[in-house]
């Protein structure tokens, strides 16, 4: 019998700063899950290609996008999104930074909310809010819920590891410790980064911008177990094992299950 899944990706939360941030649901967290804090992003180590290579499975050589803007894939791949769509599971997306529309091909949604991050403030709390009672109400097969607030104005407006910082990975850990508690029987949540970062910045090729946390908690996994060798383009044929939906035969990653 397949599994649900929710995937929570926290933008810019590098693991050290998740460790540092204070909030005792982190230490929860890890103790009920299979998790690594030293999984690997791909380069360049910046928030589009970083989600382009989670969904579409491939490093951005490949997928062409290296920059914060779009640009159609050289090739087509069937994102994680359109995969699941196509094996009829139900998916959904709830995200705080427009640019990320472009993670799957028209139709491939059930329902997506966006809770813009500059004209809301709190836009991780509220994204989060909206969120939950979908969850509940439609229980959906797969269901992505980004949250910016880390990125755009812990890391980039105070600097990365600063206690501002860190108090934007706090309010994160509380929105992700609302789901968990928020979830029906029969989900596997799966929290990560899709970057971290240092001084103001990220982009970089160097352990602090390229290093990020990956936690997997549900039935299919061990609790309290740290693994090593994971990389981002693993997630979409982890997610699309626990759905029973193939993997894309474009996708670089291998499942972890």
């Amino acid at each position: 019998m397949s599994e649900k899944v929710i995937l929570v990706l926290v933008d810019g939360m590098r693991p050290d700063g998740m460790l540092a941030c204070g909030h005792p649901f982190v230490k929860t967290l890890l103790e009920n899950s299979t998790y690594s804090l030293d999984a690997q992003t791909v380069w360049p180590s910046m928030t589009l290609p970083c989600h382009t290579s989670l969904f579409y499975g491939v490093e951005p050589i490949f997928h062409g996008i290296t920059t914060n803007t779009f640009t159609f894939l050289p090739k087509p791949i069937p994102s994680l999104f359109d995969q699941l769509e196509r094996h009829k599971k139900k998916c959904a997306m709830f995200y705080t930074w427009e640019e990320l529309r472009d993670m799957c091909r028209p139709g491939a949604l059930h329902h997506s909310t966006l809770v813009n991050i500059y004209t809301n403030e709190h836009s991780d709390t509220k994204v989060t809010d909206e969120a939950i009672p979908y969850i509940q109400k439609e229980q959906p097969d797969f269901l992505f819920l980004y949250m910016g607030e880390v990125d755009t104005y812990g890391g980039h407006d105070f600097g990365w590891m600063g206690k501002e910082y860190l108090a934007y990975i706090h309010g994160a850990i509380a929105n992700i410790e609302r789901v968990y508690n928020a979830l029906p029987e029969g989900y596997t949540l799966i929290v990560m980064a899709d970057h971290g970062g240092h001084d103001r910045y990220h982009g970089h090729n160097i352990p602090e911008d390229m290093t990020i946390p990956v936690v997997f908690c549900g039935p299919k996994f061990e609790q309290n177990k740290a693994i090593s060798s994971i990389s981002i383009k693993d997630i979409a044929p982890t997610v699309a094992k626990l759905l029973d939906a193939p993997a894309a035969k474009e996708w670089e990653g291998t499942s972890l299950i």
